[in-house]
């Protein structure tokens, strides 16, 4: 059964605030639910999650890290990830050769990219997709963590590749390291440092988060 006149979904990562973007799915009549999304900035199904950039962003992600990281989040949680990369005033900032040789990259390791001219054309391909996904095949979009873990090695991966600014590839050397998630919880930021891509403040973050007290109480 297909959904007839009901709107498409789309969940959003609540930290992806485009005005433009958004109201161009809100003027699609698209449903939108806000959420803290593990991996990706929108979710169209089941089965599709996208993570967008600008091209300066996209740039800037590389230099420091952050893309393959996150990229690696959204292939363990999604069967199709896709990434979209939208024209902006500032354009690419590297060079061409790494910028192809990125692009290459993130092919090859199965990460489909769709180029885009603006915000507004980012809302038609989303909608396009959340409709092709909901309506003709039937994939309601949910959200999703990474894939189940099965093995003690999985979840801990898992466990430390949760905290800010981690991934798979940052937790996997710091369990290399450290042995345990007891004794990544116990190491100083200067001892957090020794792993590669870990800097000074992401140190600090990661130390916060895993010897501050309880904070639940601020998010009532």
């Amino acid at each position: 059964m297909g959904r007839g006149n009901a709107a498409v979904k789309v969940i959003i990562d609540n930290r992806e605030r485009n005005p433009e973007l958004i109201e161009g799915l809100y003027s699609r009549n698209v449903d939108i639910e806000f959420a803290q999304l593990p991996a990706g900035d929108y979710i169209v199904s089941d089965r599709i999650g996208i993570e967008r950039k600008t091209e300066s962003d996209f740039s800037n992600s590389i230099i420091d890290g952050r893309l393959f990281d996150q990229l690696d989040r959204l292939r363990q949680s999604f069967e199709r990830p896709v990434l979209v990369i939208e024209s902006d005033a500032n354009g690419f900032t590297l060079g061409e050769s790494v910028r192809h040789g990125s692009i290459a990259k993130i092919c090859t390791d199965g990460v489909t990219i769709i180029s885009s001219r603006s915000a507004e054309d980012t809302a038609n391909l989303i909608y396009f997709l959340a409709r092709r996904e909901q309506e003709e095949d039937e994939h309601e979009p949910r959200l999703v963590g990474v894939k189940r873990a099965n093995t003690m090695g999985e979840w801990q991966l898992m466990v430390i590749g949760s905290l800010p600014g981690v991934g798979p590839k940052i937790a996997r050397s710091m369990l290399e390291r450290f042995k345990s998630i007891r004794s990544v919880a116990n190491a100083r930021p200067e001892e957090l440092m020794k792993v590669s891509k870990i800097g000074k403040k992401k140190a600090n973050s990661i130390y916060a988060i895993l010897n501050g007290e309880n904070c639940a109480q601020e998010q009532k």
